[in-house]
């Protein structure tokens, strides 16, 4: 286990899924823009960072039969496998870090919704991106959820970095085009809120 899981790791196990500040309770929205990109229920799709999202009981209550989910920390995957019982059979669950994961498959999705504002390091952002091209083909979409130039400059004690559509794009390159954008405002189960920014790039 890396110092990066194991910090994920008890930040999971101090609180219930929905005290974390990222909980929701149906992520409609990602949900609705990976019916868009692959309405066929056949499409491969892996949820990085997904941990206890419910991103994934969304996924297989649409039909969709080639679902993974990703993250650094076990706590949080085990919470959601026990929360589908034995749905979570039909799932392929992956503990690993993306900034040194080097995917075995490709994907016909790529879905994050808030780890990468995590990276603040160049290497780090640069590692991901390597990671994100093994794992899709030209044609792929790439559905990432970042916070806005408005949203907090922290979560979770750690510092973030903040993007709007235009610096994603950025930071993704050419090779990924920005075919949709969108701004959300997520309220934290404390009542704060915070301003996403959501995006969807095809892999050229």
């Amino acid at each position: 286990m890396t110092d990066i899981g194991n910090r994920w790791d008890d930040t999971y196990a101090a609180r219930a899924d929905n005290e974390v500040s990222w909980y929701q309770a149906l992520p409609e929205r990602s949900l609705a823009m990976i019916q868009a990109a692959v309405p066929g229920s056949s499409a491969g799709i892996v949820d990085v960072g997904g941990g206890a999202s419910r991103l994934v009981d969304g996924l297989l209550a649409e039909g969709y039969a080639d679902v993974s989910v990703l993250d650094v920390s076990t706590v949080a995957l085990e919470r959601s496998k026990a929360r589908l019982g034995a749905l979570a059979e039909r799932v392929s669950w992956i503990v690993a870090d993306v900034t040194v994961w080097r995917p075995e498959r490709a994907w016909d999705v790529w879905h994050d919704r808030a780890v990468f504002h995590f990276l603040t390091e160049p290497k780090t952002r640069d590692a991901y991106i390597a990671a994100l091209r093994q794992g899709t083909r030209p044609g792929a979409a790439v559905i990432m959820a970042t916070f806005a130039p408005t949203g907090p400059g922290q979560c979770s004690g750690l510092p973030v970095m903040r993007y709007g559509p235009a610096g994603l794009a950025d930071c993704l390159g050419p090779d990924f085009a920005l075919y949709e954008a969108a701004a959300e405002v997520h309220r934290t189960p404390s009542g704060s809120t915070q301003d996403f920014t959501y995006t969807a790039f095809r892999r050229k």
